[in-house]
């Protein structure tokens, strides 16, 4: 099994923008899914958003990034990122998530999503929040 954390950055209507910087940056590769690329478009504000990008480079720079939807609160310096945690083990992130779950709230049940076999988001009892996936 084999896990890892990338610091998900989260914007209203820059992260296309962030991310182009980063990569200029540090490198690597960018990837860019808008909501409409992805059939998630609730508010027509929100199409052409991005819904997930990472920017990757080989030197192990990482970050995702994306733009919070209109219809969720949004402040720029409480919640400008959360901690992502990706796996290839369902019983290993369930795992962790059910720990993590402890006295936290859950914004997104842990279940299937289109892209994930497993996804869910929650805020701890510390107040990070974080987004939790099954890669496979």
């Amino acid at each position: 099994m084999s896990v890892k954390s990338v610091t998900h950055l989260n914007f209203r209507g820059d992260a296309r923008a962030a991310l182009t910087f980063y990569q200029s940056v540090f490198g690597g590769e960018a990837a860019i899914v808008t909501y409409q690329d992805a059939g998630a478009v609730q508010d027509p504000a929100d199409a052409g958003q991005v819904m997930w990008g990472q920017v990757a480079a080989g030197n192990g720079f990482h970050v995702m990034a994306y733009d919070v939807p209109v219809r969720l609160p949004y402040d720029k310096g409480r919640n400008a990122f959360f901690v992502s945690l990706r796996g290839d083990a369902a019983q290993e992130i369930t795992g962790w998530w059910e720990k993590l779950a402890d006295g936290a709230t859950i914004v997104q049940p842990l279940g299937p999503a289109p892209w994930a076999p497993l996804y869910g988001m929650l805020t701890d009892r510390f107040g990070v929040t974080w987004v939790v996936d099954v890669l496979s």
